[in-house]
Formats: C-alpha cells, sequence, structure tokens
C-alpha cells in the first residue's frame, strides 16, 4: 500500500512539472504598434498640412480664377493617397522594425505576428485620430465649395434679400405664407388705380417668391405683374410683359446656377469620402506589408 501511494505520487509530480508549450508574452508587441503608430500620425498632420498649404494656394474667391472645383478634387484625392500611403508605410515599418526578436517560433508565425502588428499601428491612428484627421482632410475642400457658392448665389441671394427687406416693411409681411394668396383675393383688372406704391414692391415679391417655390410663375401672375410694371413705369403693355419675363429668366438662371453649384459641391464631397476609404483600405494593406518586411530584416540583422 505505501508503495503504491508513492507511485501514484510521483506520477502527480511528474504530471506537474512537464514543460509548457504556451508563451507567457502576448503575440502583440505594444510599445512597438504604439511607436509606429505616433510616427504615421506625427507624418500624417505634417503631410495634411502641407496638403492644405497647396490647396489654398490653388484656389480663389474671384469667378474665373484658380483651380475648378473638378481638379481640386481630384489633387485633394491624389494627395489623401499619398499621404495614407506615405503615413502607413512609416508606421509599419517601424512596428516591425522595433518589435523584439520572437525566438522558437515558425517562420508563419512570425509573418503573421508581424503583419498583426502594422494593422493594429494603422487601426490605433485610424481610430483614435478619425475625428481631428478628417476635419482637416475636408476643410480645405468645404472652404472652398463654401466660398464658390457663396459667389455664384450672391447675385441671386442679393436680389431676394433686398426685395424681402423691402417687402418686409410695417404692414407686409413676405414671410406669412397666406401673404400670396390673400393678395390674389383682392386683385382687380386694373391694379393701377387700386394697388399703391408702397403695395407694389411687396406684392411683387411674394408673386415672385411664390414662383421660385413652384419652379414657374404662373401666366395669371404675369399678366398682373406686367401690369403693375406699366402702371408704374409708363411703358407699353408688350414691353411690360416683355420686361416681367426677362426678369423671372434671369431669376431662374440664378437659380440654376446655385443649384449646380451644390450639386458640384455634393459630388466633390462624394468623391472625397470615396476617395478617403479607399485609400485607408490600400494604408492597412501598405501598414502590414512594411511591417512584415520590417519584421524580415530586424530577424535578418
Amino acid at each position: 500500500m505505501p508503495d503504491t501511494l508513492m507511485a501514484s505520487t510521483n506520477d502527480v509530480v511528474r504530471q506537474d512539472n512537464r514543460p509548457s508549450f504556451e508563451a507567457s508574452t502576448s503575440g502583440v508587441s505594444w510599445p512597438s504598434v504604439v511607436g509606429g503608430a505616433f510616427a504615421a500620425a506625427a507624418l500624417t498632420l505634417i503631410l495634411l498640412a502641407l496638403g492644405s498649404g497647396f490647396g489654398l494656394a490653388s484656389v480663389s474667391p474671384w469667378s474665373n480664377a484658380g483651380t475648378s472645383a473638378t481638379k481640386f478634387t481630384i489633387m485633394t484625392a491624389i494627395w489623401l493617397i499619398i499621404t495614407q500611403w506615405l503615413a502607413s508605410g512609416v508606421g509599419g515599418y517601424l512596428t516591425g522594425r522595433l518589435r523584439t526578436k520572437w525566438v522558437g517560433l515558425h517562420t508563419h508565425e512570425v509573418f503573421f505576428r508581424d503583419t498583426a502588428n502594422g494593422f493594429l499601428s494603422w487601426a490605433i491612428v485610424s481610430v483614435i485620430g478619425a475625428a481631428f484627421l478628417a476635419s482637416a482632410a475636408s476643410s480645405v475642400v468645404t472652404g472652398t465649395a463654401t466660398m464658390a457658392a457663396g459667389v455664384a448665389t450672391g447675385a441671386a441671394a442679393g436680389a431676394s434679400l433686398g426685395a424681402t427687406q423691402a417687402a418686409t416693411r410695417p404692414g407686409a409681411n413676405v414671410a406669412d405664407p397666406t401673404a400670396y394668396f390673400v393678395d390674389s383675393l383682392y386683385r382687380t383688372e386694373h391694379p393701377s388705380s387700386t394697388v399703391s406704391d408702397g403695395d407694389v414692391r411687396p406684392q411683387s415679391t411674394r408673386i415672385l417668391l411664390n414662383g421660385m417655390t413652384n419652379g414657374d410663375v404662373p401666366t395669371t401672375d404675369k399678366t398682373y405683374l406686367a401690369q403693375l410694371v406699366s402702371a408704374r413705369t409708363g411703358l407699353s403693355q408688350a414691353d411690360a410683359d416683355k420686361r416681367v419675363d426677362e426678369v423671372i429668366a434671369q431669376e431662374k438662371a440664378a437659380e440654376l446656377k446655385a443649384r449646380q453649384i451644390a450639386d458640384a459641391a455634393r459630388k466633390a464631397a462624394s468623391y472625397l469620402s470615396i476617395f478617403t476609404g479607399l485609400s485607408m483600405l490600400i494604408g492597412a494593406f501598405i501598414a502590414c506589408t512594411a511591417a512584415a518586411l520590417g519584421g524580415q530584416q530586424r530577424d535578418e540583422h
């Protein structure tokens, strides 16, 4: 009985003293990952600052001057790709080169760990600095689009604002959505004898604003406007009709131009987002590849 107990005890001791094949440290080399991430972030900030400077130097608030919106979008996309690739490559290479050498691992496992560390370095830069980097990258495009839209719509907005201010004097509420319909209730066939000088501009403004909202000025409103113009300017009815048509055509042209600029700004923002996403995906691949290359050179040398 004692011999049996001793043998069992020895078996337990031998089982407890068996060598373990599980490493005591993680496969993630956090010091090198964080160091590579900081290097990539610093290089990204430098390149974005340079790109913002070049972008601001290429645009102009003056019409027919500076880079077009399409060319500016292409230049911004190319610069974002260059920034992402260079920063990811430098950060990934430093991550792989600065880690300690892993002993007793298969080359496939070493390759996997290096690529994973490179990806983690890229992910840290992307996640932590997402808000700041996205704001810095899109500030130039947003500012330029806003500037261009303001210049293009200045004429239309100024005309509408001036008319609105003139119409919002005491007793003339253009903001009231029913004002246009109330005016229609009291129209006569001879507005020259019933509409006072103080009501001509507010009424005309409401008619034009209603036409902009609905896409066109109705024929009855055009006729009424022409009668008002003829009564106040002394023009013949035919000339007054022509003047009304010209003003409405100018108003439509200004609105169309403003819509075109807004649509161009929308497309530019859409393309910028697409290019940013694609460049980030390629940047992740470059970071993994560079980390594997840096790790291989670290083990060789």
